[in-house]
């Protein structure tokens, strides 16, 4: 569905009439951002008026209506759109009495992005987001245009959307739940809607949308994987004539995907060469990362343009090559030169809770992981390293297989922290993984522990770990059983550890593993 009504502006929202779904940092500030243009707002959350303090002061004096500890049907009666936050299931009662109403749905990203006067780079995958956007915006940064990063990372862009210039570029992180509503809007009674908000249920992609990946992911929320495939696909489905597509050639669902695509769509790739895009070269001193370009469509002519030797990355692990590839396919199709990517690939060396590097004490690395949710994430950070792991896993499963995983957490920690719900969960996929690896296994198993709660698991591990080992806080589970997000959980760790250092540098032995379970 293309849409054409007229691009939104700001100056349409004044005397509208919304609702907002979640008041988490995304739903705040898209609160701010609405009554600070004349919309009228009834902003809720299933929380309680105490789990906010005195946060939400300042929208109650900027005469938001909020309604807390519950979501009452009422609060549609008089509303033109409502926005979700990510957080909210697309099942929730509240936004299914909303479609039956016929009212259109949209999200603080979506709002965003029509706004948005500048070019956007949106990416999307089932795993490394984070690390590629952040890697793109610091390409753009070192070649010299003003650049916004956020999304699903860091702060929401509504906040700074009326400072970004034409031409500035932006670059945001988007998950499969903000994607959801990048799609056309499907229940909204078109006739019924306010012309304001129409462009807000057309499909749309950014200007360059790249897909890194799609793997089983968030299966607790969405009902299938087709389903959460689909939501993916909004990043390119919805591009205008003159739009980029850059996708994964490696990954099966991400090259059927660009397979069916109009259009310029660039690759990137570890195991083929591809005629435009990024991939690897074998030269005499190793692999190497180029970009490969055809000038025209016309041509089988390539031109490859070597960047940097693989081993010059300074992030870690085989998944991140990959996630350079795809920040250098996305820079070339924005024209960043060569020398920019060569500085940021040789010198970037990862983001906040991404196997971040805590600390050594005694000999013993501390590595934060925290924004590994998935299995196949705890997968990628164990095979990061050569040393011998603890590994401190668990938390809210999300309904994803765990079983390579378990039998690849066997074969290369030598104790394992497990905490949180799942606890329970991956212990029962370890036992199994034990019985089907061969009777003849020479190794020698992980011992098992099970931490009563998340605070216990540093001490835990230093009471098990020698000089030599990573202690790693990879959880492969989400946070939400004890934290609002990753970040939260990362933070603890890094505060668990940080006390860990101060104690052991006044001459304090940490405590004796009392629960050891083979």
């Amino acid at each position: 569905m293309r849409c054409f009504y007229n691009v939104m502006q700001a100056a349409d929202l004044r005397d509208r009439r919304a609702v907002v779904i979640g008041l988490a940092r995304e739903g705040e500030a898209l609160t701010r951002f609405l009554i600070s243009h004349g919309c009228q707002v009834v902003a809720t959350d299933l929380r309680p008026s105490e789990a906010f303090g005195e946060r939400l002061n300042t929208l109650v004096d900027a005469g938001v209506q909020l309604v807390l500890g519950g979501h009452p049907f009422s609060l549609l009666d008089k509303a033109e759109i409502v926005f979700v936050s990510p957080g909210v299931p697309f099942d929730a009662p509240l936004l299914n009495e909303a479609r039956k109403r016929g009212l259109p749905l949209s999200t603080e990203s979506r709002l965003f992005c029509e706004l948005c006067t500048a070019p956007i780079v949106g990416i999307t995958g089932s795993s490394g987001k984070t690390t590629t956007t952040a890697l793109i915006g610091e390409m753009l940064r070192v070649d010299g245009h003003r650049t916004w990063v956020g999304g699903n990372i860091g702060r929401p862009l509504i906040e700074e959307v009326e400072q970004i210039r034409a031409t500035d570029y932006v670059v945001m992180e988007l998950s499969s739940f903000q994607l959801e509503y990048y799609h056309p809007s499907t229940n909204a009674h078109v006739y019924d809607v306010d012309p304001a908000w129409m462009s807000l249920l057309c499909g749309w992609s950014p200007h360059i949308g790249v897909i890194l990946n799609v793997t089983p992911n968030h299966l607790d929320r969405h009902p299938s994987m087709e389903a959460y495939v689909h939501a993916k696909r909004a990043v390119v489905a919805y591009r205008k004539p003159e739009s980029v597509a850059v996708l994964n050639y490696d990954n099966p669902i991400t090259r059927m995907i660009g397979e069916e695509l109009f259009g310029d769509v660039r690759w990137f790739s570890q195991r083929a060469q591809v005629a435009s895009g990024a991939c690897l070269t074998e030269t005499e001193y190793g692999f190497e990362i180029v970009v490969q370009r055809n000038p025209s469509v016309h041509s089988y002519r390539v031109e490859s343009y070597p960047v940097c030797r693989v081993s010059d990355i300074r992030l870690r692990g085989e998944h991140n090559v990959a996630n350079v590839l795809a920040a250098c396919a996305v820079a070339d199709a924005l024209g960043i030169s060569v020398e920019a990517m060569r500085q940021v690939c040789t010198t970037f060396s990862g983001v906040s809770h991404r196997l971040e590097w805590v600390a050594n004490i005694g000999g013993v690395q501390y590595y934060n992981d925290s924004i590994a949710t998935t299995p196949e994430r705890l997968m990628a950070a164990l095979q990061s390293f050569r040393e011998p792991i603890v590994l401190l896993a668990g938390g809210r499963d999300k309904h994803l297989p765990w079983s390579e995983a378990a039998r690849l957490i066997l074969e290369r920690t030598r104790h394992v922290i497990l905490f949180g719900e799942a606890a329970a969960l991956i212990h029962e996929e370890l036992l199994k993984a034990k019985a089907t690896i061969s009777p003849n296994f020479s190794g020698c198993w992980p011992v098992v522990h099970r931490a009563k709660s998340f605070d216990e698991v540093v001490e835990l591990a230093a009471s098990v770990a020698r000089s030599g080992d990573v202690v790693l806080l990879s959880p492969g589970c989400a946070s939400f059983d004890a934290f609002t997000d990753f970040a939260e959980r990362g933070l603890r760790f890094r505060e668990l550890v940080e006390r860990l250092q101060r104690r052991t540098a006044q001459g304090d032995a940490p405590v004796e593993s009392r629960s050891g379970t083979g």
